[in-house]
């Protein structure tokens, strides 16, 4: 086995159809994750339904309801190694109704790929005010994915075919709104490919012969190469804390038969081990961890940044869901909130923000209903500082610091204490209208009384 690898969490995002599947397929095939017979298998029945271009892609819509549409719907999680590290892909839904899905996804990325098509039309597509290139960057900014990378795919499509002038408008297209973002361009690479016929993912193009190679300049040390796949190598591995308590947003939960119920989700903070208690918030339940499970492997300590289940006791799947929050019963364990101030941007919202707007909060995975109770103080975006307090309304552009209040049960903490766990977004009119950080929380006060235990 030699070395561990280190792990590091991979996003695909960017418009529908843009290749995210077939790309990311096409890399899990080449480095080790699906074998030749099962493509063959894929092959077929992709034939049969006469959309013989999605081989690719099938080996990760694997939903049926998928395969019908052609559109990846719920998160699915996928394993490659590259010589540095060991990759797990969440390839995220691309289409406008399934942002939800994305942001649970986006939630748990070190890293962000994003794929942009250079065919005629397409890249216009995506990054048009009402495509999803920019809002699923935006998103990937806010829910903390400091590194992106992007995929200039479908380059055998451009007109010509590999076409450089093509490639180069689309580079400064989304340079610039990464730039807008918060992004810094020059720590971006940008890498021409073709998800379909594979050029340049692994081995050096031969059809692109102007391409001289991405480059990046980061305060840790600048990087280069030429394909795909050495971007993936040049990734910064994420800093893990270890040594907070422990916070595990849970993703799903199933009912397995034989073992019994099994919650699924990325260790944010802490470490998780069989024989835990484990308080779960905004349910109020305890219970003792049996088993941990990652990549249908048994674990006998998990560590931040690992997506695992795990089988707990006396717990029905009714109990418990998406967006529940896992902590160590004994170690600050995690309490739903009453309120919590956060300082928010709004973004594109057609009208005026006034107290009593009530938008749906992604945060982590739990998708909350959240009053704007009280607007503290309007600030100004870049420095900070206050411009007025007690604002009566915000437009977008706008940034504030704001009481926000739930409307149901929901778990949450300052940024400052647990990072991933006080980023959100809000979301509108199928769009995003602001992010924000939480400042600080107002724990739930019952919730201490209300706690039953499990044995």
């Amino acid at each position: 086995m030699g070395m561990e690898k280190t792990h590091v969490n991979m996003v695909i995002i960017g418009h529908v159809d843009s290749g995210k599947s077939t790309t990311t397929g096409h890399l899990v095939y080449k480095c080790g994750g699906i074998d030749q017979r099962r493509l063959e298998k894929f092959e077929k029945a992709a034939a049969q339904m006469g959309k013989s271009s999605f081989k690719f892609a099938w080996v990760l819509d694997k939903l049926k309801a998928e395969r019908e549409r052609g559109i990846t719907i719920d998160i699915s999680l996928l394993k490659f190694s590259t010589q540095k590290y060991t990759m797990t892909i969440i390839d995220a839904p691309g289409h406008r109704d399934f942002i939800k899905n994305m942001i649970t996804g986006t939630s748990q990325a070190d890293v962000a790929l994003l794929v942009v098509s250079a065919a005629k039309g397409e890249f216009e597509a995506g990054v048009s005010r009402s495509g999803q290139t920019r809002e699923h960057a935006l998103l990937a900014y806010t829910l903390g994915v400091k590194q992106i990378i992007v995929c200039v795919n479908k380059m055998d499509l451009t007109e010509p075919p590999y076409s450089q002038k093509r490639f180069d408008e689309v580079v400064r297209g989304v340079s610039g709104f990464l730039k807008k973002i918060g992004y810094d361009p020059v720590t971006v690479p940008f890498v021409p490919i073709s998800g379909w016929t594979g050029e340049n993912m692994i081995t050096a193009t031969q059809k692109m012969p102007w391409f001289q190679g991405w480059k990046v300049r980061r305060r840790e040390g600048n990087a280069s190469g030429r394909t795909l796949l050495e971007v993936l190598d040049s990734i910064q591995p994420p800093v893990r804390t270890i040594n907070k308590p422990l916070r595990l947003p849970l993703q799903d939960v199933y009912k397995i038969g034989g073992v019994g119920t099994v919650p699924v989700g990325k260790i944010e903070t802490g470490i998780l081990k069989p024989g835990m208690t484990l308080m779960f918030s905004p349910a109020k339940l305890t219970a003792e961890v049996k088993s941990i499970e990652m990549h249908h492997q048994g674990l006998e300590t998990a560590l931040p940044g690992h997506n695992v289940g795990f089988n707990i006791k006396n717990v029905a799947v009714k109990n418990l869901r998406r967006g529940d929050v896992a902590g160590n019963a004994q170690q600050d364990p995690p309490s739903d909130v009453s309120s919590f101030e956060a300082q928010v941007i709004i973004l594109n919202h057609p009208g005026k923000v006034k107290a009593g707007y009530s938008p749906v909060l992604d945060c982590h995975t739990a998708h909350v209903t959240c009053r704007f109770a009280e607007l503290k103080e309007k600030l100004d975006r870049r420095t900070g500082k206050k411009l007025a307090d007690q604002p009566q309304i915000l437009m977008s552009g706008d940034a504030a610091t704001v009481k926000l209040v739930p409307i149901k049960p929901m778990c949450v903490e300052s940024f400052f204490t647990y990072p991933p766990l006080g980023r959100f977004a809000a979301r509108d009119l199928k769009q995003t209208v602001a992010v924000g950080v939480i400042k600080s929380v107002v724990k739930d006060q019952g919730s201490k009384l209300k706690a039953q235990v499990c044995k």
